[in-house]
C-alpha cells in the first residue's frame, strides 16, 4: 500500500444495480460517508482498486473521472485521487452497504413516526394513544402544574430525581436485580440510555454482538457508533449459544446488547440454562453486556434476568415508560455496576446537562397512586386478547407465529413460502398500511419471509384485506409504488 492511501476492502454488491462505474463510484462515495475517507486522504490507485472491485481498469478510471468532476474527489497530477473537502455530513443510509428501502430500519422507523393519522401501522413498535392512561395522565399534568417553580423550570440532578430512583430500585427487585438508588440514572428514553452506553463503553472500530433478529434500531444506532455489529441467531430460549462461543472468539467483542424477556422482535424468553452459559462466556471473554428490559411490564410471570444472575457486575439493565405509559413523556434509565456511575454521569452531562426534571415528577407521581399498575394490569389482559384474535387472523392466511406468545405485544410470524416480506410492505404501503417485514430486524438478512406484527394495532379490519390482496399477489407489489 502506497504511503498515505486508505486501504479499503471490497464493498458489499450494488443492491440498487446500475452500471460498473456507477457501483465503483458509490463505493467511494459511501466510504466518504461514513469517514473512511476524509478530506485530503488519497485514494487507492487505479491498479489497486480495479483488483479490490474486481473491475477493469479502465471502469476505475470513469469513475474516479465522474467523482472529479462532481468535486467529490480531486485529481493531483504525477500523484493521484484525493478526496476533497469539506467533510460531507453524517449520513446514516450510506454507511454499510446500501439496502432496499423497504428494509432498512430508518426507513421503517421513519415511516412509523412521520405516518399521518390516515396511515395504519402494524409495524410500529408503541401501543395506540387510545390504550394509553389518558385520564390519569392529565391528573398528574394538573398536579405538576401545582409544584414549585424549580420543578416546572429548573434541571434535575445529572442522575435524576431520588424519590423516582428509590421506587425503580424496589421496582427492580421484583425482577431480581438488586440496584441500589445511587446505581440508577435517570434518562430522557432507553434509546438515550443505550446511546449513553455505547459512548461508555465502546470505540469506533469496536465490535458489538446482538440477536439475529433484533429491534432493528439497534443496527442504526451501533451503525452512529461506527461500531462493527456481529449477530447471533436467536432462539426461542435465547442466542444460539455454540453460535455466541464462536463470535465471541472470531471477533473478541467488547459489547453484547439484548432482550431477556419479550424478546424484540420474536417473543422469545430466554431460558436460566441459556442465561448461565452465556454469563460464563461473558466472563471468560471480559464481554459487557446491555439487557434492553423495556417490555417487563407486559410480562404475566417474571422470565430470568441476565442482571439477576450477574449482580450487575458486568451487565448493565435498562428501562423506559415509552411503550407502557407515554411515549411523550420521556423517561427511561440505566441501572449499572457501581463503578460505572461517575464516568457515566460525566457523559450525561457532557451530552445532554441535566435531566428531566417534570417527566420524572409525572412518572414518580403516577407510579406512587396506583395508576400505573392498574393500567399495566388491564394493559396485560387487552393484549392478551389482541394477540389471540391477531394471531388467529393471520393463521387463517397461512401467516404463521414462529412461536406461541402468551405476552407482550408483538407476533414475529413466518410468511408463506411465495411470500416476500419487503414485497408484502411495498403493497401494503401503497395502501396507507405500515409493515415491518423481517429483514428490517436481520442483520443477516435471512428474516426475508418473516414480519413482525404489532397486535395493539390490529384491530382495522383494512390491514387484513390489504393482507389478503398480497397473498394473494404472492407479494409482487411493483417496485416504484412504494419503496
Amino acid at each position: 500500500m502506497v504511503r498515505g492511501e486508505v486501504q479499503m476492502d471490497r464493498p458489499e454488491p450494488n443492491a440498487g444495480g446500475g452500471t460498473l462505474v456507477e457501483t465503483v463510484m458509490s463505493a467511494i462515495r459511501q466510504r466518504i460517508a461514513a469517514r473512511v475517507l476524509t478530506p485530503g486522504a488519497r485514494l487507492p490507485s487505479i491498479r489497486a482498486f480495479a483488483g479490490i472491485m474486481q473491475v477493469s481498469k479502465s471502469t476505475v478510471v470513469e469513475a474516479y473521472e465522474r467523482l472529479a468532476a462532481e468535486g467529490t474527489i480531486r485529481s493531483r497530477p504525477g500523484s493521484g485521487f484525493y478526496a476533497a473537502g469539506p467533510l460531507a455530513p453524517l449520513s446514516l443510509a450510506e454507511i454499510g452497504p446500501r439496502l432496499d428501502r423497504a428494509v432498512d430500519p430508518l426507513w421503517v422507523s421513519r415511516q412509523s413516526l412521520e405516518a399521518g393519522d390516515e396511515m395504519l401501522k402494524p409495524g410500529c413498535g408503541w401501543l395506540p394513544a387510545s390504550w394509553m392512561p389518558q385520564a390519569a395522565l392529565r391528573r398528574a399534568l394538573r398536579g405538576a402544574a401545582r409544584t414549585d417553580d424549580a420543578t416546572l423550570a429548573d434541571y434535575g440532578t445529572p442522575l435524576g430525581l431520588p424519590a423516582l430512583r428509590q421506587l425503580l430500585a424496589r421496582r427492580l427487585s421484583a425482577h431480581g436485580v438488586e440496584a441500589s438508588p445511587d446505581q440508577i440514572m435517570l434518562t430522557e428514553s432507553g434509546t438515550q440510555a443505550i446511546d449513553l452506553l455505547c459512548r461508555f463503553l465502546i470505540e469506533p472500530g469496536d465490535t458489538v454482538l446482538v440477536d439475529d433478529p433484533c429491534y432493528f434500531n439497534f443496527h442504526a444506532l451501533l451503525r452512529a457508533h461506527r461500531a462493527k455489529v456481529v449477530g447471533v441467531p436467536m432462539t426461542p430460549s435465547g442466542p444460539d449459544i455454540d453460535l455466541f462461543a464462536q463470535a465471541l472468539t472470531e471477533h473478541q467483542p467488547r459489547l453484547y446488547i439484548t432482550n431477556s424477556a419479550l424478546h424484540n422482535p420474536t417473543g422469545a424468553v430466554l431460558s436460566p440454562v441459556v442465561a448461565h452459559r452465556l454469563l460464563k462466556l461473558a466472563d471468560q471473554s471480559d464481554l459487557a453486556i446491555i439487557e434492553d428490559d423495556i417490555f417487563a411490564d407486559f410480562e404475566h410471570t417474571s422470565a430470568p434476568r441476565l442482571a439477576a444472575f450477574d449482580g450487575l457486575g458486568r451487565v448493565v439493565q435498562i428501562g423506559s415508560f415509552s411503550k407502557t405509559l407515554s411515549a411523550s413523556v420521556r423517561c427511561g434509565f440505566i441501572a449499572a455496576p457501581r463503578d460505572w456511575m461517575e464516568g457515566l454521569t460525566d457523559l450525561k452531562i457532557a451530552t445532554t446537562f441535566g435531566g428531566g426534571r417534570l417527566s420524572s415528577e409525572l412518572v414518580l407521581t403516577l407510579l406512587k397512586d396506583g395508576s400505573y399498575r392498574k393500567h399495566v394490569e388491564q394493559l396485560r389482559a387487552r393484549l392478551a386478547r389482541a394477540m389471540a384474535e391477531t394471531a388467529s387472523r393471520l393463521k387463517a392466511m397461512g401467516i404463521t407465529p414462529w412461536i406461541d406468545q402468551p405476552a407482550g405485544m408483538f407476533l414475529w410470524c413466518r410468511l408463506p413460502d411465495s411470500l416476500d416480506a419487503a414485497n408484502v410492505a411495498r403493497h401494503a404501503l401503497a395502501e396507507n398500511v405500515v409493515l415491518a417485514p423481517g429483514n428490517a430486524f436481520s442483520l443477516s438478512h435471512t428474516a426475508g419471509r418473516f414480519m413482525r406484527f404489532n397486535v395493539a394495532q390490529c384491530a382495522d379490519e383494512r390491514i387484513f384485506r390489504v393482507l389478503e390482496k398480497a397473498v394473494a399477489k404472492g407479494g409482487n407489489a411493483p417496485l416504484g409504488s412504494a419503496a
